[in-house]
């Protein structure tokens, strides 16, 4: 079944603690980080002192998603934090598959990411590096916005060219997932949803993704 990644760039940062347990609770097993610095995208975020502190604070795996210049100057810091899960942009990185390979040598999955414009060839020589794709349905740089039709087909050709090949690489989708799509990006192949303000975006967080989680089950 495909997997539900709350994102804690919507939660309140002022019970970040609380909201982490509520979802949990609800049947979460990870969450996504997305770290920005105001030079890749028009934001910025959290860095490894935040992660840090998320390490000591759940035992969640942490799937960091560095939305940041020089993602090279900075992996070290994040493994040292405790993420689990480190993916890059293609579009950031000069030398993409001495990046993957630093990453999966200290022990940490690898993910590789496509901003919505980018073609799926980008990934042609890297594909089989990856230990996940990451695909962005959003523009990055901010939470909440509406998700790209047209990244549902790409989802589903990405799952085609994965399963054309014999890997075991998985999907991630990021931007605009909600209880009214999440069931259909599924179907089309992704593996892991990532949802921000979905789930931390009013009211129960846990609630939101207990419904979430169930709809993924209903589809599965």
């Amino acid at each position: 079944m495909s997997e539900l990644a709350p994102s804690i760039l919507s939660a309140d940062f002022a019970r970040l603690g609380e909201e982490i347990r509520s979802v949990e609770k609800a049947g979460v097993r990870m969450l996504h980080l997305d770290v920005m610095d105001g030079h890749f995208v028009p934001n910025i975020t959290l860095g490894p002192p935040v992660v840090r502190s998320l390490r000591q604070a759940t035992s969640l795996r942490l799937d960091a998603h560095l939305m940041i210049e020089d993602p090279d100057a900075f992996i070290d810091e994040f493994v040292a934090a405790g993420a689990d899960m480190i993916s890059v942009h293609a579009e950031a990185c000069r030398h993409l598959h001495r990046t993957v390979t630093a990453i999966r040598s200290k022990g940490r999955q690898a993910g590789v990411v496509l901003n919505p414009a980018t073609p799926l060839h980008v990934l042609d020589e890297i594909l089989p590096e990856a230990d996940y794709i990451l695909l962005m349905s959003v523009n990055p740089g901010w939470g909440g916005q509406k998700f790209i039709p047209a990244v549902k087909d790409k989802i589903a050709r990405l799952r085609e060219r994965v399963r054309g090949l014999g890997l075991k690489t998985l999907i991630e989708v990021d931007g605009g997932v909600t209880r009214d799509n999440i069931a259909a990006l599924a179907a089309a192949g992704a593996d892991i949803l990532v949802a921000g303000s979905s789930v931390f975006g009013g009211g129960d967080a846990g609630v939101a993704a207990a419904d979430l989680i169930g709809r993924l089950k209903a589809g599965a």
